[in-house]
């Protein structure tokens, strides 16, 4: 666009100043709006002035003159008299095809010229000729040039430039939205997963080389936090076996108070350790599994330890061949911690069911009474909340999520997993 611009004010500047082309084109486009009127009727030609130019040579008064002869130098049409026929050429004399003579130099126009037709097999010469141009035609006749030799063809050019640009530039980023798909699925652990470089503007790829280097550097920290972590729990377990063993030498009750907050102790330090190793799962791991007849392995197996803590436990299969890509041993882990939060922070006698759905498996705890349903949900927290932490931490791993809701009865725990394609 600037360079339109700049390009007009050359244009401009250059036939303002020009006189010669000026009185070059006024002649031209004269002449043709003259010789739009002629046709060819029988082999005769007639002539209609036309209405754009009818009040301009009306008469000869106006400051324009004009004739048209054909070639036996016949007028067909006049609007001069007597005393401006001299400005013509004779009638007798075969012009040439185009002709201009300046009469009074500079501006305005003062000039006579004449330009050669043929309508059909005749031709016919349009003289025409102004006297000062009263009407200013010079400056219709400047702007029809612009616009037909520079406005037009620049706007074209520039259409074509822009959509050049916009196509050139889109298919220049399409490895940069590749990029940003492919961010979203960086793994910082998984030393395969990283930004693709390939067929990348070489800026851009500077910028995908050092954020692919950023999550190598966050995947080391993370491994060293997973093996300190593991390390502790797993240093830590030893000492509270044997503390445990000599608890159970002593015959007292505040022995046994001390050993069951042992065993909590010892179920966090579990849950910790499962929680930092978590991660470093194989990835081949996962299979198709039909999630019914897992959920239903589970409330088999923990249903006895539920009996055991006066609650009960319901198995409610909503849909049939629901089947997902997941590792079954964490699967099992993420319901088990559900159905086990569910029996530690809920009133004796409260009903847990385990629903399988088509979407999601629902962990809700039904409380007996209204009345002892707890509603602040900060009783779910177990601690630190490392039970939850892990469920949330599988269904992430399987790409799936939890939420939970709270009713007047209890809470609803939604274990959402992707399903299998086309099952």
């Amino acid at each position: 666009m600037l360079a339109m611009l700049v390009q007009l004010a050359v244009i401009f500047s250059d036939y303002y100043w020009n006189v010669g082309e000026l009185s070059r084109l006024f002649v031209e486009q004269e002449t043709g709006r003259l010789a739009s009127g002629v046709g060819d009727a029988n082999g005769g030609v007639t002539y209609r002035l036309p209405e754009e130019i009818e009040q301009r040579y009306s008469n000869a008064k106006t400051g324009y003159i004009a004739r048209i002869r054909d070639a036996s130098g016949k007028v067909i049409f006049e609007s001069c008299d007597d005393a401006c026929e001299s400005r013509f050429l004779p009638k007798e004399v075969n012009p040439p095809d185009f002709w201009l003579r300046t009469l009074i130099p500079g501006k305005p126009l003062t000039l006579v010229g004449g330009r050669a037709f043929f309508v059909g097999h005749q031709r016919i010469v349009v003289d025409v000729a102004t006297m000062g141009d009263p009407q200013n035609v010079i400056s219709e006749v400047f702007w029809n040039e612009i616009l037909e030799h520079m406005i037009v063809p620049m706007s074209i050019l520039l259409v074509l430039v822009l959509g050049a640009t916009l196509l050139s530039v889109r298919r220049a980023l399409k490895p940069v939205q590749a990029a940003a798909n492919a961010a979203d699925l960086i793994d910082p652990l998984d030393s395969m997963s990283h930004l693709p470089i390939q067929d990348m503007p070489r800026e851009i790829a500077h910028l995908a080389v050092a954020v692919n280097r950023a999550f190598e550097r966050v995947g080391e920290l993370m491994k060293s936090q997973r093996v300190l972590t593991s390390g502790i729990a797993h240093e830590v377990r030893t000492p509270l076996a044997a503390i445990k063993l000599e608890l159970g030498r002593i015959d007292h009750p505040r022995a046994r108070k001390a050993e069951a907050d042992l065993d909590d102790l010892v179920d966090f330090v579990s849950q910790l350790t499962a929680l930092a190793r978590l991660d470093s799962f194989d990835h081949g791991m996962f299979e198709e599994i039909d999630l019914a007849m897992l959920c239903s392995e589970v409330v088999t197996q923990l249903a006895p330890w539920v009996y055991e803590n006066e609650h009960s436990l319901e198995l409610s299969i909503q849909a049939h061949d629901v089947f997902v890509k997941a590792v079954p041993a964490l699967l099992k882990d993420a319901l088990r911690n559900l159905i086990e939060n569910a029996v530690r922070h809920t009133p004796n006698g409260t009903n847990i069911v385990v629903r399988v759905g088509t979407k999601c498996v629902e962990v809700e705890d039904r409380v007996a009474s209204v009345q002892q349903a707890p509603a602040d949900p900060v009783y779910r927290s177990d601690g630190l909340g490392i039970g939850l932490k892990i469920v949330e931490r599988i269904a992430e791993l399987h790409k799936g999520s939890l939420r939970n809701t709270l009713t007047k009865h209890g809470h609803t725990f939604y274990l959402e997993l992707a399903r299998t394609e086309g099952r």
